[in-house]
């Protein structure tokens, strides 16, 4: 059975998201939706083009477990998973960085190192429509990172060298080549 998420060369995924007006009933449903997808896919993120659609959202749920410190203590104390994040902006970054390997759900079975701010400053709407500011750290700042990416249209093979591109090659080609025969 063939997996609803939009994977690389489908052309949505280059799209810039749109933003919302205001958040809705219609909304919150299509967030619900993408977390039973993102969920099913056994990812932490998942972004509106990653199912086909433009709007500026995200759904996230990054796991307790994988965003401590080296001592166990939670990096984001105070954020509650899962959150719905509609048209958010970064409005700040550390300078500070760390590479990570990241992967992807429009991507499958591709790794990629990529480098990033170590923590990020988002400003979005909740699902409640009401807006937040959020300082986060760790998983969760790549994360967001990540996923606000796919909003700008920006891809994990954006992200790659030449030698990963090269690594990869016949798996992009095989993604490409599936989208032209879905299409």
């Amino acid at each position: 059975m063939a997996t609803p998420i939009t994977t690389y060369g489908n052309p949505v995924l280059r799209e810039k998201a749109k933003p919302v007006a205001e958040v809705t009933d219609e909304l919150r449903t299509l967030a619900d939706r993408m977390f039973g997808l993102m969920y099913s896919a056994e990812g932490i993120g998942l972004a509106a083009e990653q199912i086909g659609r433009t709007e500026a959202l995200f759904v996230l749920d990054v796991p307790a477990r994988a965003d401590q410190d080296k001592q166990g203590q939670p990096l984001n104390p105070g954020v509650t998973m899962p959150m719905a994040v509609f048209n958010p902006e970064i409005i700040g970054a550390s300078k500070e960085t760390d590479v990570m390997e990241e992967g992807c759900l429009s991507f499958p079975e591709i790794l990629v190192s990529v480098t990033r701010p170590k923590e990020v400053v988002l400003r979005y709407l909740d699902r409640n429509g009401e807006e937040q500011t959020l300082n986060a750290k760790g998983l969760l700042a790549r994360a967001i990172q990540h996923e606000n990416d796919h909003l700008n249209g920006v891809l994990l093979v954006d992200k790659m060298n030449v030698g990963e591109k090269m690594l990869n090659f016949r798996k992009l080609g095989r993604l490409v080549r599936q989208n032209k025969q879905d299409a």
